[in-house]
């Protein structure tokens, strides 16, 4: 991903704290050169000194068969708030723009067994379900739901390598900065009162302009 120096996000924990809000994310690998995604729920976990985005797979999509083997190198894309940024925000006559922020993740993946499977299963309606009135864990679904399981694919992917790209007016003075906060708590639309928040939340703190 071209991400410019200015953009570029290199801390560990802001990362993991975006990847663990933004968990829908989209799995791309390749088959026979032709590159296929999926769009599915994901999970960051930690074993020892390595990280790992597990997931599953209906079986009947044919992108599972892609996880290992010569394939096995993968590629998961994370997405955030995004906007239009209007030029006429600027106090100087500039270019219009798009904020954004988007996470790249590499690494190797491989297929679980069955048990390794309940068990990210397990974890997964934990988080979901656990504050529900009536949740549905996974001791409380009945053996014919459990065997349900069968129908599904579950991965694991060992992170190699991470590229993150926060663009959000960095560039930009500090008038500039939050006039486009202001402008963006004003549209209509919810993803741009969301990039307003995470702007807002940022202060300011991260331009490289006064």
């Amino acid at each position: 991903m071209y991400i410019p120096k200015h953009f570029k996000v290199t801390d560990l924990d802001e990362i993991k704290e975006f990847i663990e809000k933004n968990s829908f994310g989209t799995i791309v690998t390749t088959k026979q050169g032709k590159p296929i995604a999926t769009h599915l729920l994901l999970e960051l976990h930690k074993q020892g000194d390595n990280y790992f985005i597990t997931g599953h797979l209906a079986y009947a999509n044919p992108q599972w068969k892609t996880l290992e083997g010569e394939n096995e190198n993968v590629l998961v894309m994370y997405q955030g708030s995004h906007a239009y940024i209007s030029s006429s925000w600027y106090k100087s006559e500039n270019v219009p723009t798009w904020n954004y922020q988007s996470i790249h993740v590499y690494g190797t993946a491989s297929i679980m067994n069955e048990q390794e499977l309940q068990e990210d299963l397990i974890l997964l309606l934990q988080k979901y379900e656990q504050a529900r009135e009536k949740p549905a864990l996974w001791e409380n679904l009945s053996l014919q739901t459990k065997k349900q399981i069968k129908g599904i694919v579950g991965f694991k992917i060992k992170i190699q390598e991470v590229q993150t790209a926060y663009k959000l007016s960095q560039n930009r003075n500090k008038e500039d900065y939050f006039n486009i906060i202001d402008k963006l708590y004003k549209e209509k639309d919810l993803n741009s009162k969301a990039l307003a928040e995470v702007m807002k939340n940022k202060g300011g703190s991260h331009l490289i302009r006064n």
